[in-house]
């Protein structure tokens, strides 16, 4: 991993390598541009490739959703073949372990407690004239989750989009996750639905799913809002749809960053860093320190890790292309540059980390000290992980309980109360050009309105 120290390297450079890259600068692999060439016939980027499966499966519903089950994620599904079971339901319960379902347990207790702090509640304004003045808060009637299937079942993904939607207590929650050949979802991933309170669940990945769930078909009921993460493909589906449906972000790769100084461990910090590597190429993992010492310990501890790990592959090419070890002069700096990140993660691994914390503007998550190490926040501390990337999380947040309501403004006015602000309002549609906005409200003050004349 490199090393690079912030006295000697200019402030653009530095700026340049700490900045990810935004949806539409993803670059086009060759595999993917070899797979849709397979399937269309010709190179697509995937914004191209997106684009005609949402516009195939709005047109031909069931019939699109199933060639893209079977030409992307090999699986052979019919429209009566694309809900789970209760019986295929069952049957996943039995395979998982007693072990397995206490420890998603455990986690959804800790995520529900959580996110019950963020439920936002309604109020009421009496002003003076009877006018009362409030917000009403409402819970979505119905939301698609997303989860990855991949390599790996994400079944703490399940418990963080699934918790916060029943907290706030949507009607219909609908989850969608890819399988293969074999037409059988992971029984984790299926298990953990059951605990989140899950009311259906659909075999569907990809861009198919999110045109789907956006769309609707003759099996498939469109939602009010698609929230959860996923690939490229997944992203940009999301984004085209919005707008039709509501969605919550447009996740990028993983990324965490960690700030430490000497009294940091270089064994614990190459393995934070590692965590986050470990799930896609195009993760970035960076170290910000003002430690030289500590900078060079930990890419030793790299190079040792990297070797025992099972995605040592991936995390490798993580490393290679995004991972980076920024020496600073000083804590202070290191947070300013941390800032210019607003990673998704972020760790405070330093002797005073409270102290360090009112420094930090943006960041999705931050984890405070040597023990709090990041896949804690992934799996049971309770805060979510679905968080801002790509550095959004200078204006966005982490989903949660806020992202499954919507707000009403309640308004009640009475005689009075119009006449002392009505001519207000009547001043200020006038000037805007609007007669009939000024009009509504003035013949509510007009003297010799009918309900006034004299019979």
């Amino acid at each position: 991993m490199r090393i690079i120290k912030a006295w000697e390297t200019g402030e653009d450079e530095i700026r340049a390598l700490l900045t990810r890259p935004f949806l539409d600068e993803a670059e086009v692999t060759e595999e993917a541009s070899a797979r849709t060439k397979t399937i269309w016939g010709e190179s697509l980027s995937p914004r191209q490739a997106v684009r005609r499966i949402l516009d195939d499966v709005k047109n031909r519903g069931d019939a699109a959703v199933s060639k893209y089950a079977l030409k992307l994620d090999g699986a052979q599904l019919e429209r009566d073949q694309f809900w789970v079971s209760e019986a295929e339901w069952d049957q996943a319960l039995e395979k998982v372990s007693p072990e397995f379902m206490e420890s998603l347990k455990i986690a959804h207790t800790n995520i529900h407690r959580y996110h019950a702090q963020q439920m936002p509640k309604g109020w009421v304004l009496e002003e003076p004239l009877g006018i009362i003045l409030g917000q009403r808060i409402t819970p979505l009637d119905k939301v698609g989750i997303y989860v990855p299937g991949g390599s790996a079942p994400l079944v703490s993904t399940v418990l963080m989009c699934g918790v916060p939607a029943r907290v706030a207590g949507v009607r219909e929650i609908v989850m969608t996750s890819p399988v293969g050949s074999d037409g059988v979802m992971n029984p984790h991933i299926l298990a953990a639905a059951r605990i989140a309170g899950i009311h259906r669940v659909l075999k569907l990945g990809g861009a198919q799913a999110v045109a789907a769930l956006a769309y609707g078909t003759d099996s498939i009921a469109s939602v009010d809002k698609i929230v959860g993460p996923g690939n490229i493909y997944v992203t940009l589906a999301k984004q085209m749809v919005f707008g039709r449906v509501g969605i919550e972000s447009l996740a990028g790769p993983s990324e965490i960053t960690v700030i430490a100084d000497e009294t940091a461990n270089a064994k614990y910090t190459a393995a934070d860093l590692l965590s986050q590597a470990e799930h896609d190429p195009e993760a970035a993992a960076i170290l910000l320190t003002d430690s030289h010492c500590l900078a060079e310990a930990v890419a030793d501890e790299l190079t040792k890790q990297l070797k025992a790990l099972g995605r040592k592959t991936t995390a490798a090419k993580s490393l290679e292309r995004h991972g980076l070890i920024l020496v600073c002069e000083d804590l202070t700096q290191a947070a300013n540059w941390s800032n210019v990140i607003a990673p998704e993660h972020l760790e405070l691994c330093v002797a005073d980390p409270w102290r360090l914390l009112h420094l930090i503007r943006h960041a999705g998550a931050i984890f405070l000290g040597h023990w709090a190490s990041e896949p804690i926040g992934d799996y049971v501390a309770g805060p979510n992980h679905v968080l801002p990337t790509n550095g959004t999380a200078r204006f966005s947040s982490p989903l949660g309980v806020e992202d499954f309501v919507k707000r009403s403004s309640i308004i009640s006015y009475t005689e009075e109360g119009l006449e002392k602000f009505g001519p207000h309002a009547v001043r200020l549609a006038s000037i805007e050009g609007l007669d009939a906005h000024a009009g509504a409200v003035s013949v509510r003050l007009d003297t010799e309105r009918p309900d006034k004349v004299d019979s």
